[in-house]
């Protein structure tokens, strides 16, 4: 089963690129303000071929390149991160400044991009220090200070949900890697004490905490809360076996962004329950194959990159589906691979990439034993 991690990883991945391709025909003909109907799903190909070039490129990386770039990496993408504060270049959006543009690269997110340097530069750190993984300084401390600057970039963005999504994927490499939970549970338990005191102080995340703790209250239902009591609404309209594709109604406007964020209620309603339970076996599958992909790596380095990449894919799949379905509150992840948006599903196929990658390098050729019949023997008579 794990000599087959690629292959799994791949059918997952493009299963979910085509549904997307296929969600998206159905919701961006709804969206308004656009002249062309067709722009979300064409510009949603073009960034599939994109990616996939990406992925093509990262699979034959060689790991010595990824080891001597990725202190460069990771210093470019800080400044990136803190680019989308600078009048001028970063662009705020919805109350949130998570984008910069540039004039021939035009708009992307760079902490799509910060999510995978993160991840391969506490791989790096480990590596560099396997025999002290143990260690305050060097097995907490110091790998600590390599991911908090970069998160508290993000999460200073207002993008609070890739930041604890990013954390726990960091969390699950520390974890893995060895470092001892006396030093990591004092600072989760910190951590969430700290994001919690944010989001009470914060009135408009507060308010999203409350209108989903109450959805059914029609205040909450004409305002914060609008957009989960509509995706259960779809969710439930779509029933078993769905409405049909195309013909979902809450995508014409009353399910605002439903080709982003919320296009899973979107696949329940047109497609029913045989997509969504589709959808979630694809996201097992991505993370049964990353995982078997880390455990059949040879060097700690793409061990930690492969459980780390995995762990970047699927947690925020995890939370998109359980914010749609109203078991979290609203967070604004989108869906991965899914979800329309150039620079997540552009990066999430280079991380695909390079999962399989380390996959190919992993594997041992097995040198075939010549039959005992075909073998000659030499012999000198003296």
């Amino acid at each position: 089963m794990l000599r087959h991690s690629s292959t799994l990883l791949i059918i997952a991945v493009a299963l979910l690129c085509g549904l997307g391709l296929v969600m998206l025909a159905s919701t961006g003909v709804w969206v308004r303000g656009m002249e062309n109907p067709y722009h979300f799903v064409t510009r949603q190909a073009v960034m599939i071929a994109l990616g996939l070039v990406a992925a093509v490129g990262m699979a034959k990386v060689p790991g010595d390149w990824i080891r001597k770039l990725t202190p460069a990496a990771y210093v470019a993408s800080c400044i990136l991160l803190a680019l989308c504060f600078i009048p001028g270049i970063g662009i705020e959006e919805f109350g949130s400044k998570r984008w910069i543009k540039f004039p021939i690269v035009g708009q992307f997110q760079p902490s799509e991009a910060a999510k995978m340097v993160i991840v391969i530069a506490l791989a790096l750190w480990f590596t560099r220090w396997q025999t002290e993984v143990q260690t305050f300084w060097r097995g907490f401390v110091l790998p600590g200070a390599i991911i908090v600057i970069p998160i508290g970039l993000i999460a200073a963005e207002t993008d609070v949900g890739t930041a604890l999504s990013l954390s726990v994927a960091v969390g699950a490499v520390m974890f893995c890697v060895g470092t001892r939970l006396i030093y990591m549970v004092p600072t989760a338990l910190a951590a969430m004490a700290g994001a919690a005191w944010f989001v009470y102080n914060n009135p408009n995340r507060w308010g999203r905490i409350e209108a989903w703790l109450d959805l059914e209250n029609p205040v909450h239902q004409l305002d914060r809360g609008m957009q989960q009591w509509r995706a259960l609404l779809a969710l439930g309209n779509g029933g078993p076996w769905g409405v049909g594709l195309g013909n979902g109604v809450e995508k014409f406007g009353t399910l605002t962004f439903a080709h982003i964020d919320f296009i899973f209620p979107v696949v329940g309603e047109e497609l029913g329950l045989p997509a969504t339970l589709g959808v979630v076996v694809c996201y097992v599958a991505i993370a049964v194959g990353g995982i078997g992909i880390a455990l059949q790596a040879r060097q700690i380095f793409e061990r930690c990159i492969a459980l780390g990449l995995t762990c970047v894919i699927v947690v925020p799949a995890m939370v998109n589906i359980g914010v749609t379905t109203a078991v979290l509150p609203n967070d604004g992840l989108p869906l991965p691979f899914v979800s329309y948006g150039g620079t997540s599903l552009v990066f999430s196929l280079a991380a695909v990439g390079l999962l399989i990658g380390i996959h190919r390098r992993s594997q041992v050729p097995v040198a075939k034993a010549f039959p005992l019949g075909k073998e000659v023997r030499l012999a000198v008579r003296l």
